[in-house]
């Protein structure tokens, strides 16, 4: 996955996703309103063909965006996990 940084500041982070779209996005964007320092989570597409994503994570500043996007990030992760053994568990 390529991740570009648009702008970084203390509570401020804005990056690009290049070959992302909406499934991961709103997962990732949804999944950082879990975080009690996130106080602005979202994303926005420019054109639905040839726009780049780009992510906006603001915090309060008792943890930088930068963490609570990782910390995210792995949250995602152990529920994909947690979702592909329930899967395998099943009888078709």
């Amino acid at each position: 996955m390529e991740v570009k940084i648009v702008k970084e500041e203390k509570n401020k982070l804005i990056i690009e996703l290049p070959k992302e779209g909406h499934t991961f996005l709103n997962a990732l964007k949804e999944e950082l309103w879990n975080d009690k320092h996130v106080k602005v989570s979202g994303y926005r597409i420019d054109h639905p063909l040839v726009g780049i994503p780009r992510l906006i994570v603001e915090t309060d500043g008792k943890e930088t965006p930068k963490k609570a996007l990782i910390a995210a990030a792995e949250r995602l992760k152990k529920q994909g996990k947690k979702f592909k053994e329930l899967i395998g568990r099943l009888r078709i």
